[in-house]
C-alpha cells in the first residue's frame, strides 16, 4: 500500500517507519524534504521510504496520514492540494497550548474541522488515543486497543487493517462525529501520561 504521511514528528515518523518496515511504500512528506532531519528519517524507515513536498505526496497517494500539530493543521491541508476521494486518516488532537485542554469538543470535534477543510475526503479518526511510544511498542501482557471513528465504510476497513497489523486490538466506535468522544479520550491518556509516565495504553476487557 502507498502511503503519505502530513506530519513526519513523532507521530506520523513513528508510524510511517513501522508501516514502511511491514512492506509498505512511505513518502513522508516536508517543506524542505532534502533536509537533514528528513534523511535521517527516511534511512531509518529503509528502502521503502522517501521525502516529498506535501503536494508532491498528497498527489502520488491515495491513503493519507494527518499527524501534524494542532496549529499547524489548516495550513497543511490548504497546502495539500485536491484531497477529493483520499483517504484521509486523522491522527491530530486539537489541544490547547501546554495540554492545557482541548480547544473545540462535545458539539464538533477536531475530525469533523478536518473534514471541512478537507472537502471530498474519506476522513477517519484514528491514531490519536495513545501516545507515539505505545505506537511504536504496542507489546503489553495484555492486547491494548485503539479506536477509529469515520463515515466511509471502505476507509474504515483500511484504517482497521493497518492498525491491526500493528499489533492492537482495533474498535469500530461510529460515524465521524464520534470523534467528539475519541479525543477528550485521548485527553485522559495525555492527563495520565502527565502524571505517571508515558508506558501505559488501554485495554478493551470483553465477556
Amino acid at each position: 500500500m502507498k502511503i503519505g504521511i502530513i506530519g513526519s514528528g513523532n507521530v506520523g515518523g513513528t508510524l510511517g517507519k513501522r508501516w514502511a518496515h511491514n512492506g509498505h511504500q512511505i513518502v513522508f512528506s516536508s517543506r524542505h524534504p532534502q533536509s537533514e532531519e528528513m534523511k535521517k528519517l527516511v534511512a531509518e524507515a529503509g528502502a521503502n521510504a522517501s521525502a516529498a513536498t506535501i503536494a508532491e505526496t498528497v498527489k502520488t497517494n491515495d491513503l493519507l496520514l494527518l499527524a501534524t500539530p494542532w496549529p499547524a493543521t489548516q495550513d497543511a491541508l490548504k497546502n495539500a492540494g485536491n484531497l477529493a476521494g483520499k483517504v484521509l486518516i486523522d491522527a491530530t488532537n486539537p489541544l490547547l497550548p501546554r495540554l492545557a485542554g482541548l480547544e473545540i469538543g462535545t458539539t464538533t470535534s477536531g475530525a469533523e474541522q478536518v473534514a471541512s477543510w478537507a472537502p471530498g475526503a474519506r476522513v477517519v479518526k484514528a491514531f490519536n488515543t495513545v501516545g507515539f511510544n505505545i505506537m511504536e511498542n504496542p507489546n503489553f501482557e495484555g492486547q491494548p486497543v485503539l479506536f477509529y471513528c469515520g463515515d466511509d465504510a471502505d476507509a474504515k476497513q483500511t484504517v482497521h487493517q493497518l492498525i491491526s497489523d500493528l499489533g492492537f486490538d482495533t474498535q469500530d466506535t461510529g460515524p465521524l462525529k464520534q470523534a467528539r468522544l475519541l479525543e477528550p479520550f485521548a485527553m485522559l491518556w495525555v492527563s495520565l501520561a502527565i502524571k505517571n509516565g508515558r508506558e501505559f495504553a488501554f485495554q478493551l476487557l470483553k465477556r
